[in-house]
């Protein structure tokens, strides 16, 4: 999937000789004997599209089952290329603005129809890659305000807040101060643990705890749903129940928890490969480990002190 830095995302036509002709697409194409999924991304770009691949990053792995076959697609974010767009196989390309990640203003798809396998990528695709969690404790509540407008202002569009001292009431009284910003920047407040909440004041999505992923068994009805992930087995569970994104943890030493066992990047990778939805990296991270998290199939970072 090629994306410009503004978010903008190629989409290309099936050309009228193969299967969904005239559906729209991510190029690439199929994996060879012998073949690295990052090899035959490389050479598929080179041969539909006339460009070298030189940044890719890995992200999510989607498993659909079309009438004739079921396939498995390795997606990458692919950020930098070198040569011009070429249709080598005669097909149209279009460039897709980034989509509205709030639920109250959603851009629509420019170009269809769109292969059936596509649907979740595009959702997937309007997730930001920075995840702000909120630290209303330390800060409080009034320069909390005030750095979240700030970081608003810089571009932050997802934020959960969080606060475990806090009661209903409290909670309900700070989401109901921050709903207002968030819908003026076309922002989305997820908010941790209470679905009905969430339900009740209009938020725009719940973040399920790691006892929420193993009790429930269907998904909230919430336009957003997330989940708290600290290993595979709970991961494999958030996509069962049909979450949106996950977040895995701890990735490095945290200031809160200094000694505790951590997984490291590699094992992050490990863990988060072949997802189907995509996954942020959360602990000990700073605005610095974006690239080393993309590297390792991360969508993103979650910050709790460093967002603010």
């Amino acid at each position: 999937m090629l994306q410009k830095p503004d978010g903008t995302f190629l989409l290309a036509q099936r050309p009228p000789d193969k299967i969904w002709a005239g559906y729209w697409e991510f190029p690439g194409g199929k994996i060879e004997s012998g073949e690295t999924p990052h090899h035959a991304l490389v050479r598929e770009l080179r041969e539909e599209l006339g460009i070298e691949v030189q940044t890719a990053y890995p992200w999510v792995t989607c498993v659909y089952t079309y009438p004739h076959a079921t396939v498995r697609l390795n997606f990458f974010r692919v950020t930098a290329w070198s040569g011009e767009l070429h249709p080598h196989e005669g097909q149209q390309f279009a460039w897709q603005p980034p989509l509205s990640l709030s639920s109250w203003e959603r851009r629509q798809v420019l170009v269809s129809p769109l292969l059936p396998a596509n649907a979740p990528i595009l959702r997937a695709l309007s997730l930001p890659s920075l995840y702000a969690i909120s630290n209303v404790a330390e800060l409080g509540e009034a320069e909390f305000m005030r750095r979240l407008e700030a970081a608003l202002c810089k571009g932050l569009r997802l934020v959960q807040l969080r606060e475990k001292n806090y009661s209903r009431d409290a909670m309900r009284a700070l989401a109901l101060k921050m709903l207002p910003l968030m819908r003026q920047h076309d922002a989305c407040l997820i908010i941790n643990a209470d679905i009905e909440l969430v339900k009740e004041i209009g938020a725009d999505g719940v973040q399920l705890t790691g006892a929420q992923l193993a009790e429930l068994r269907e998904r909230p009805d919430v336009e957003w749903c997330a989940a708290s992930c600290h290993s595979v087995e709970e991961l494999r569970r958030a996509e069962e129940l049909g979450c949106d994104f996950a977040l895995l943890s701890p990735v490095l030493a945290t200031q809160s928890h200094p000694g505790a066992p951590h997984l490291g990047w590699e094992k992050f990778a490990t863990i988060a490969a072949a997802t189907s939805i995509p996954v942020y990296a959360l602990g000990g991270l700073t605005h610095a480990d974006m690239q080393i998290a993309w590297q390792h199939g991360a969508h993103g970072i979650v910050l709790l002190r460093q967002a603010w």
